[in-house]
């Protein structure tokens, strides 16, 4: 066990989740990459590695109640607490989502993966986080996910497509960000909701306007917050976000 800051980033092997990793891992904290797929993991960790950053691999399916509570196990006999986490991991589900003509199947798998999921994990990792003195946990969101700027703008950088299933899981994910936030305002655990921007990733097709790096920035911040940093909040580079 180890008194070095230890980060869990889900959904790391690659884009912004794999930015967070390298900025959390250049200030010489251990970085968990949490991802599914064995062979882009591992090559994940040995680029993080290469580069002088204390990354190891977490096999992590935020779907699955085994494979989390597996990987609580292997941070807990790594580390023996957890200082940060990062829910990066997330679906769109597939274009077009029409509400019109969304498929209900397509709901439940969106929401499995960007909200039950970051549920999942939460819990699995809330006894190891209690036993940090500064723990933070940091939820990737999206603009989409703004009621507000859904309904007050048509700004396609801002609002995207019309997206039935990605954009109101990460409304719901906000929602449950600020429960957590309530839930646990009386413990030292500052809980926040981040928004990278439009990153070029694969969600996307890479139509982005901002790099990887750029859009980790937000989750960085937000993963060093001071103590008496803001909970319950949703923020972007800009600043606060509204809901």
């Amino acid at each position: 066990m180890t008194e070095q800051t230890t980060a869990l980033i889900t959904g790391a092997n690659k884009g912004i989740g794999y930015e967070i990793a390298a900025g959390l891992g250049a200030r010489g904290w251990s970085v968990g990459v949490g991802a599914r797929d064995e062979a882009r993991r591992a090559e994940a960790v040995e680029k993080l590695q290469i580069a002088g950053v204390d990354a190891f691999g977490v096999p992590l399916d935020v779907t699955d109640d085994g494979s989390v509570a597996a990987a609580a196990s292997l941070i807990e006999e790594r580390a023996g607490r957890l200082d940060v986490l990062v829910n990066n991991a997330g679906i769109t589900g597939g274009m077009p989502q029409d509400p019109s003509s969304v498929a209900a199947e397509t709901l439940r798998t969106v929401v499995e993966t960007n909200v039950i999921g970051v549920v999942r994990v939460i819990n699995a990792m809330l006894p190891l986080l209690h036993r940090s003195p500064s723990p933070r946990i940091v939820n990737m969101s999206s603009s989409v996910g703004s009621l507000t700027r859904q309904s007050s703008t048509t700004d396609p950088l801002v609002v995207g497509p019309i997206a039935a299933a990605y954009s109101p899981s990460k409304t719901f994910l906000n929602a449950v960000t600020v429960q957590y936030a309530r839930e646990l305002h009386d413990t030292k655990i500052l809980v926040n909701a981040g928004c990278p921007g439009f990153v070029a990733t694969d969600l996307n097709g890479f139509r982005g306007v901002r790099t990887p790096a750029e859009g980790a920035a937000i989750a960085i911040r937000l993963a060093t917050l001071p103590d008496d940093g803001p909970t319950g909040g949703f923020f972007e580079d800009a600043g606060v976000i509204p809901w």
